[in-house]
């Protein structure tokens, strides 16, 4: 995991769209923040460096600040939890599938009123 923190000089919206678009089209992009005021762009993931800013250089100029790992959020430990087993009733376990009598459709052709009449 890798947090890259670029400088881009965009100067319309649409610029900052088409960026994202290009940013978030990548593999190993795990997630992207803009900062407008600053004119920067965050992104973490597998990622390289080179190969993003190639991609917006293409739309506008692009500076690498940073590139270094990611920080992953500390982890708390948690105590364990005692497991205690739960009684299973047998008896709802032995109710037996009942299947239902197959009954067979037939048709009288002597009193079907939409019949052939060309017979």
């Amino acid at each position: 995991m890798k947090k890259v923190i670029l400088k881009v000089e965009w100067s319309e919206d649409k610029l900052k769209q088409k960026a994202m678009k290009t940013v978030s089209g990548i593999i190993g992009v795990e997630s992207i923040s803009m900062d407008t005021k600053d004119k920067k762009l965050t992104i973490t993931g597998d990622i390289d460096a080179v190969t993003v800013v190639a991609k917006l250089r293409k739309l506008c100029y692009t500076e690498i600040l940073s590139v270094g790992p990611a920080k992953e959020p500390e982890k708390k430990e948690e105590p364990e939890k005692k497991v205690q087993d739960e009684k299973v009733d047998i008896n709802q376990l032995m109710y037996a599938y009942q299947a239902n009598p197959a009954y067979y459709g037939y048709k009288i052709v002597e009193q079907d009123p939409n019949q052939c009449v060309i017979c």
